[in-house]
């Protein structure tokens, strides 16, 4: 499937005319798909590559070196996990992955600094924490310009997310689908689901597999073209608005018997407010046609529910 393409290079030009069609395709694209490719997204190439040469170096080492970084008690949220520990909610099949997550990192004179257990360092790979934090803070950069174009589409003021996000509980998840070695019990690598967060970035993948359910209830295949990342609505934001934009279902599907042997390798950015943070729905969002779908919650009491949903939190 052809998802829209936007240039984020239009919104950050200044030139007024730019900016708006920038915003309109943008929220379009959210309302009607969910998913957007981003072209210039502002993520250096050199940057991608060696954030993917790290991820396929760490998965490469011995089990029981990447168990030594799997920190109990952290729900996931920091460090590795092991292979077949998260399903998606609603399914008890666990997912064909595993994975090492990097989070928020703020000074000790930060308010937030209790916040925020200390990211796991990696001592094989000299490289791996240097370019885990370089490519966070690149990520958060894209995504606060991507929030903004978001929040002018909903009338809101350009800076409306800012404060919000500013040490925000965002994570960097670098996931490794192994080789499939017998005959699967399912055709899925990643069950069907949908984000937790506001928006996630996901900037390349190291072979296809990924899918989203259209409007019409069609599993239809999703790739970015070199130098593009994808970027999709999160349930956070789905919740925000009420609806209005909508948090796309999608999964991970196994490739063809021919390339079981191979792996695959995804790194998704996945943006959070700080965890006080509100995430009642927009006023602007609510109507007589459109009453109110949800409670209010903040986001960190609606990342915990949904962690102990998918089985990283007991």
């Amino acid at each position: 499937m052809n998802i829209p393409v936007v240039d984020l290079e239009q919104f950050l030009s200044g030139v007024p005319a730019k900016k708006i069609d920038f915003v309109q395709k943008l929220g379009k694209a959210y309302e009607e798909v969910g998913f957007v490719a981003v072209q210039n997204h502002g993520i250096p190439d050199e940057l991608i590559t060696r954030l993917y040469q790290n991820v396929q170096q760490f998965f490469a080492l011995p089990l029981e070196k990447k168990r030594g970084y799997e920190i109990t008690g952290l729900a996931g949220q920091r460090g590795y996990t092991s292979f077949g520990q998260e399903h998606a909610k609603g399914s008890e099949a666990p997912d064909l992955k595993e994975f090492f997550q990097y989070g928020q990192t703020v000074g000790t004179d930060s308010p937030n600094f209790k916040e925020y257990p200390p990211n796991v360092l990696v001592h094989e790979l000299p490289t791996f924490n240097e370019t885990f934090l370089q490519a966070y803070r690149a990520f958060e950069k894209s995504g606060t310009a991507l929030l903004a174009a978001i929040a002018l589409y909903l009338d809101l003021p350009e800076q409306y997310f800012d404060d919000k996000i500013t040490e925000g509980n965002s994570i960097l998840r670098a996931i490794h689908y192994p080789p499939i070695t017998q005959e699967p019990k399912s055709a899925i690598r990643a069950e069907q689901h949908e984000d937790i967060n506001l928006i996630t970035l996901l900037v390349g993948a190291s072979a296809d597999g990924l899918q989203i359910l259209t409007l019409k209830g069609e599993w239809v295949p999703v790739t970015a073209l070199p130098g593009q990342i994808v970027v999709n609505v999160g349930d956070m934001l789905q919740r925000l608005t009420n609806n209005k934009l909508r948090s796309t279902t999608h999964r991970v599907v196994n490739p063809p018997r021919e390339l079981w042997h191979t792996s695959r390798f995804s790194i998704p950015f996945f943006l959070h407010p700080r965890s006080e943070i509100s995430l009642a729905c927009l006023e602007s969002c609510i109507s007589v046609d459109v009453p109110k779908a949800y409670t209010d919650i903040t986001a960190g009491e609606y990342l915990d529910e949904r962690l102990r949903e998918i089985g990283l939190k007991k």
